[in-house]
């Protein structure tokens, strides 16, 4: 049994997951704006699909986790699995629409939703595994994700601006059978013992006498300093909506096309996977709390470059800064959570953490598109430096002046 849980397999199928995932997240999330323009809609209009999306989501993952966290029927193998069908159906009925604007607008909300709803439930999967003594190397496979994400983008940009968005569905059918294939071969060849949940598993640790936190005020006086990190990342991510979700119009405004948005999504990607892959080896040196706030710090600089870009050359710099941005707040993070939180309140610790990220969006979504359909695109970027800025001094004062948990662990 213990060949099993040590090999690279693994690792190996949760990196296809990530890869998978990322890819995907690529084409509908990276790709959106540029989806949606092309089938006639107006950049508020996008905004407001975007931020229904992400509403939504902000309201399911949690909910999603609590369940998940109760060790019942649903669990994180599952409920991968029925997102991974959904955007597969959903893709299909895009395809057989092309002039519906109606459909079109309700079909992506539910793709964009269910996109975000599953990515803390497929971190969580890694823990989980990880405390049956199951060798998964989050940091490389998470990198390998982002790797996926840079090759797509710099596959996916040129062929969009040759053969229109089209290809961006068919990639998406692709990805969610490959990702349904990994999942449904999950624990081909463990024993049934091993596919217990953490609490029952005798090759994992005794289950934690504390019970969920599955309401908000009881998990927000538990932890805190998590709090304060919860409303940072909104205001990190806020900024990085901005600059992600709206990318092919500040593209535009310096010269680019769409072929310099898959350059451009690449270079971020692409950076993500060696700081991911040696994230183990930093976190010996630097505390999850201390790589947040280096992270939020990255974030600004990135936007903050965009500011005063005057030509390409500046949004490739600023898209450099993605190397202590997300590819620093993504396994940190998790990381935080991992180490700060009881195992019951793990998933909704996750969940939480992206539900903040999409709150950031929704927020974004909103507001960029507005501004950028009245004033342009550097007011709008101003008001993302500002908004990620507080965060960053938000994030700091939570971690700096409150503890992890009521119960005396520092951050």
């Amino acid at each position: 049994m213990d060949k099993i849980k040590n090999s690279p397999v693994w690792t190996i199928k949760y990196a296809l997951l990530n890869i998978a995932y990322f890819a995907a997240f690529c084409t509908v999330h990276a790709y959106a704006a540029v989806y949606l323009l092309a089938h006639g809609f107006s950049n508020t209009q996008v905004g407001v699909l975007l931020a229904i999306a992400n509403i939504v989501s902000a309201l399911c993952q949690p909910i999603v986790a609590a369940v998940i966290d109760k060790q019942g029927w649903l669990t994180n193998k599952r409920f991968i699995l029925i997102s991974v069908l959904l955007i597969l159906i959903g893709s299909l009925i895009l395809m057989g629409v092309q002039d519906n604007r109606v459909i079109i607008f309700i079909v992506y909300v539910m793709i964009y939703m269910v996109q975000f709803t599953y990515q803390p439930v497929l971190t969580a999967l890694c823990f989980e595994y990880q405390k049956k003594g199951c060798g998964i190397f989050f940091g490389l496979a998470r990198g390998l994700g982002s790797a996926g994400f840079a090759v797509t983008s710099a596959i996916i940009g040129g062929i969009v601006e040759k053969d229109g968005v089209f290809v961006l569905l068919i990639a998406d059918v692709i990805l969610m059978v490959l990702s349904a294939v990994v999942i449904l071969t999950w624990d081909l060849g463990v024993s049934h013992d091993q596919n217990e949940s953490v609490e029952t598993s005798p090759d994992s640790p005794e289950p934690s006498p504390d019970s969920p936190h599955n309401n908000f005020r009881d998990f927000a006086r538990e932890y805190p300093a998590f709090m304060f990190i919860l409303v940072g990342t909104m205001l990190f991510f806020f900024a990085h909506n901005m600059i992600n979700d709206f990318m092919i119009q500040i593209i535009r405004s310096l010269g680019g096309a769409e072929k310099e948005l898959g350059y451009c999504n690449f270079l971020q990607a692409i950076l993500e996977l060696p700081v991911m892959a040696l994230i183990g080896f930093v976190l010996k040196k630097i505390r999850p709390s201390g790589l947040l706030i280096l992270s939020g710090t990255g974030f600004f600089i990135k936007i903050m470059i965009l500011v005063f870009a005057v030509n390409m050359s500046a949004m490739y710099l600023s898209q450099s800064f993605q190397l202590i941005a997300y590819a620093v707040f993504v396994p940190a993070s998790a990381y935080y959570v991992n180490e700060n939180m009881e195992p019951l309140d793990q998933v909704k610790g996750q969940a939480f953490i992206t539900s903040a990220i999409t709150i950031g969006g929704v927020f974004s979504n909103i507001v960029s598109g507005r501004i950028l359909d009245m004033m342009g695109v550097k007011p709008m970027l101003i008001v993302g430096s500002v908004v990620c800025a507080i965060g960053v001094v938000i994030a700091l004062a939570g971690i700096v002046t409150r503890p992890a948990r009521q119960a005396g662990k520092t951050a």
